[in-house]
Parts: structure tokens; sequence; C-alpha cells
């Protein structure tokens, strides 16, 4: 399996999990269980990252936006770049504040080394969440606000990316939806002026 193979599987993946993780919000254990294995795969991207190969860098997250003129915006690099880095960004934070959210119950770690009154509370909230059905209220508070609207936010730079590479990257958006085969006679041509 090629690089661009390997990355256009792990694209497919993180992107069917994502949405998966969005569509169960309320769902809780799936929905945290998809959001530990989100981050699973994420870490695996990071330590891919420092093989030293071009096009698994991080560096593909940095726009730079040389060059860049009212004529050629739609389609400098810039753009997809900071489409990239969006995704990213949203897609890190939505995820470590959901664990943050769940802290380690999901996978039985949750433990209490202190437990003052406002512990105690929260206790006493999450065993009337649990009597209500694991996930009940869990988006509490502005930890849970704010993983909600970066989940949110994830959502639209997905839409505006999709919509980008389907605009004005059309062979690599076919490319990645596996729409076409890595070294098909039509990836070629349409990828010449």
């Amino acid at each position: 399996m090629s690089i661009m193979q390997g990355l256009r599987a792990y694209h497919a993946v993180l992107g069917l999990l994502v949405i998966a993780a969005f569509l169960t919000g309320e769902l809780g254990m799936i929905h945290a269980v998809l959001g530990y294995t989100i981050a699973v795969i994420i870490g695996g991207r990071l330590i891919a990252a420092l093989s030293g190969l071009r096009q698994l860098g991080l560096s593909r997250f940095y726009p730079q936006f040389d060059g860049l003129t009212l004529g050629n915006a739609s389609t400098h690099p810039a753009i997809s770049k900071t489409l990239l880095a969006g995704i990213a960004v949203c897609l890190i934070l939505a995820t470590a504040t959901g664990i943050a959210l769940d802290r380690g119950r999901t996978l039985g770690l949750a433990t209490s080394v202190v437990v003052t009154e406002a512990h105690a509370r929260d206790d006493r909230h999450e065993r009337r969440r649990d009597a209500e059905g694991v996930g009940g209220k869990q988006e509490e508070g502005i930890l849970g606000e704010t993983h909600e609207g970066l989940s949110n936010l994830l959502m639209i730079i997905v839409g505006l990316h999709v919509a980008y590479l389907f605009l004005f990257k059309r062979p690599l958006a076919r490319f990645m939806l596996f729409l076409v085969a890595p070294n098909s006679r039509q990836v070629k041509t349409e990828r010449t002026p």
C-alpha cells in the first residue's frame, strides 16, 4: 500500500468515526467510545507525522499565503490548508473536551482521591444522570458547551472543506472518496490542465 493510499484509508476511517460521534452525541457510552477511538487515531497520526515523510508531515496544516492573489484565491493551497488547520484544531479540542467531560468513566478509570463538597455534588448529579441512563445530561457547564460548540464548528468547517474540494479540486476529492482508483487514467487526465 502506498503512502497516499494509507493516508486515504486513514482519512476515510477518521471521517466516518467523526460523523458517527457527531450523530451519537446523545447516546452516552457509544459516543464516548467513539471519542476515545478518535483520540487514539489522532495520536497515531501525530506519531506518523514524526516519520519524516513529507506526505505525513504536519506542514500540510500550515497555510502559507505567499503568492495568494484575487485571481488565484479559489485554488491557492492556503485555502485548503486553512480549512485543514481549522478541522485539526476543532477535532483535537472537541476530542480533548469530550475526554475531560467523561473523566475516564467510560474506560472505568474514574477515581476520586479527595472528595470536596463540589465533587460530592457532581457525584450526586452523576448518580442521578446514571439513573436516567448513560449519557443523560453529561454535557453540562462551560466544558460541555465548549465541546458542543467545537463539534458544531467542526462540522461546518468539514462541510466547507468538502464543498471546496468538489468545486476546485475535484480529482483529489474523488480520489480521497474512493471514487477513482489510485493509478487510473482518469485521475491522470483530470490533473493535467
